[in-house]
């Protein structure tokens, strides 16, 4: 994706990165100091994100917070593991979207706090409904519902650097 917009835009710069297995929204800036500028602004958090998810079985409350700290599984790398004593933050919001009771499956939304590498998917697992297609934490069932990971990367929201204008973008989920 990022090559195809250097061949346009030879100076773009990658800001916010995606899990290669999620789809979405990828922002990138046009120059070193608005790339500065936003990594500033993705760092102190100010950078609002939403995602869409399908998750493995069906999820029964309405919404939920997972505050859960999380660390690389060195061993098992790139994996990542719930860890009380060496853990980062780790903070998701969910709100359940639609249950398919055939299919045992449950659409979020999910709206993470912080950044950390693999958090939506290790934070989903955690409460028992890992992402469907996710071949690093779903059991083998929940990878055979589907080819992908059913994770993207729906909308971000931000305040713009230089024109101080909100910026909301938005892609809808393909599943």
């Amino acid at each position: 994706m990022a090559i195809r917009v250097q061949n346009k835009f030879p100076d773009a710069l990658i800001v916010h990165r995606l899990d290669m297995a999620t789809s979405g929204i990828m922002l990138m800036a046009l120059n070193k100091d608005i790339h500065r500028q936003l990594s500033i602004c993705f760092q102190d958090r100010k950078i609002s994100k939403t995602y869409i998810a399908l998750l493995d079985g069906l999820v029964e409350e309405e919404s939920g917070v997972i505050d859960l700290p999380l660390i690389t599984d060195w061993p098992n790398r790139p994996k990542q593991i719930v860890d009380f004593e060496a853990g980062k933050n780790s903070l998701t919001f969910y709100n359940v979207i639609e249950r398919k009771i055939n299919d045992e499956t449950t659409r979020v939304e999910l709206l993470p706090q912080t950044g950390r590498t693999h958090q939506l998917r290790v934070h989903m697992q955690s409460i028992g409904h890992a992402i469907i297609g996710d071949r690093l934490y779903a059991s083998s069932s929940a990878q055979d519902k589907s080819s992908r990971l059913l994770l993207h990367a729906t909308q971000l929201s931000f305040t713009h650097p230089i024109s101080a204008q909100t910026i909301d973008i938005k892609s809808d989920s393909p599943f």
